[in-house]
């Protein structure tokens, strides 16, 4: 008999096929449940308050372990839920930190901290040129953190309903899936450096 040849493998029972799909259906539930619950989640963001960072639609995979091993930095860009009604998820940037000083004068944000106790104006350029200026003062807690929009026009963030409290950050931005032609790790992140411009007095 030519052994080139071998008859063809027994049919698997269908009892068998559904009893593997459904294991392996329970296994990738145990897999991905964990990793969805505490490690990453997907976000989609809706509007224009990141843009030209983030345009609305846009697919993003959420970081949600490195903020339970070191604290949030200035410049990244985190998902959160929004203080009047945690329900709602928001995208923005870090501006400023627990303890620092921050004062917006028209479209100058500036910064004192223990490293800085005259303050130093932040040189933002991925910000969307500002038509309508602010004037705040704050001085931030414990777990406190002020967070901007990039497109300042077009933001509802801490300059309207005030600080952010660290329990309501979920996670920073990590990756960037759709669209394929901007897909990017960690996009967005950028962090505001002091300005080589002489502080407006």
């Amino acid at each position: 008999m030519d052994d080139r040849f071998t008859s063809p493998s027994p049919l698997i029972p269908q009892e068998h096929f559904f009893a593997d799909l459904v294991r392996f259906a329970i296994i990738a539930v145990l897999v991905v449940f964990p990793i969805r619950l505490f490690i990453a989640q997907p976000f989609i963001v809706a509007g224009a308050s990141m843009e030209p960072t983030f345009e609305n639609g846009q697919y993003l995979i959420i970081d949600e372990i490195t903020y339970r091993l070191e604290d949030p930095e200035r410049g990244d860009v985190i998902i959160f839920r929004y203080p009047r009604d945690p329900s709602k998820f928001f995208i923005k940037r870090i501006i400023a930190l627990p303890g620092e000083t921050i004062t917006v004068e028209g479209v100058e944000v500036s910064i004192r901290n223990k490293t800085h106790p005259d303050g130093f104006v932040l040189d933002e350029p991925y910000i969307n040129d500002m038509r309508q200026p602010t004037t705040l003062s704050q001085t931030l807690g414990k777990d406190e953190y002020f967070v901007l929009g990039d497109n300042r026009d077009a933001s509802s963030d801490s300059r309207v309903w005030g600080v952010l409290k660290r329990d309501l950050i979920i996670g920073r931005a990590f990756l960037r899936l759709l669209p394929i032609g901007s897909a990017s790790v960690f996009p967005g992140y950028s962090v505001p450096t002091e300005s080589t411009s002489p502080r407006q007095e």
